[in-house]
């Protein structure tokens, strides 16, 4: 549906580029990476065991994901879904998500870097984000839902496998 990508940070990772309408004014409109995650914290070292770790959640919020960049889509919620502390090696980190809604993903990196998908996963209207080569640290994640209805269930996969 909305497979328009394009590169937005760190190669490997993709976007897709859509316009969203209304904004929530909590934080200046702007998702806030240092809030407490809803879902807690992850803490995983490369070669973790199961993979891939999954979080079920609710997705989405009142937030256009188009203030963070004009690359990203959907809404999300003010405070980062799952906060990921992430201890790198070998292999690649893969951000996705599996949900019968048309979901979204923002990612804000170590590096200070946003990372956005819509549809880039393997299993239609789910997004994903792979980083080839990821660097260790925390990495801030929010489920959207493309549309700005009500809030959807989803589960967010972290692997260093596969795209959900």
């Amino acid at each position: 549906m909305h497979n328009l990508f394009r590169a937005i940070g760190i190669a490997g990772a993709t976007t897709a580029l859509v316009a969203c309408a209304s904004i929530d004014q909590s934080n200046g409109g702007m998702p806030d990476y240092s809030a407490a995650p809803s879902y807690g914290t992850v803490r995983l070292s490369a070669g973790f065991e199961p993979d891939p770790r999954v979080i079920s959640l609710q997705s989405g919020g009142g937030i256009p994901a188009t203030n963070v960049s004009s690359a990203c889509s959907g809404y999300i919620a003010a405070a980062p879904d799952v906060r990921l502390d992430y201890q790198a090696g070998e292999y690649p980190l893969i951000l996705s998500v599996a949900s019968s809604s048309d979901t979204t993903l923002v990612v804000n990196g170590p590096d200070g870097s946003w990372y956005c998908d819509d549809d880039g996963g393997v299993n239609g209207l789910n997004p994903s984000l792979r980083f080839n080569s990821p660097r260790s640290g925390q990495y801030d994640i929010w489920v959207g839902t493309y549309g700005s209805g009500a809030l959807q269930a989803a589960r967010l996969h972290i692997s260093e496998v596969e795209s959900q």
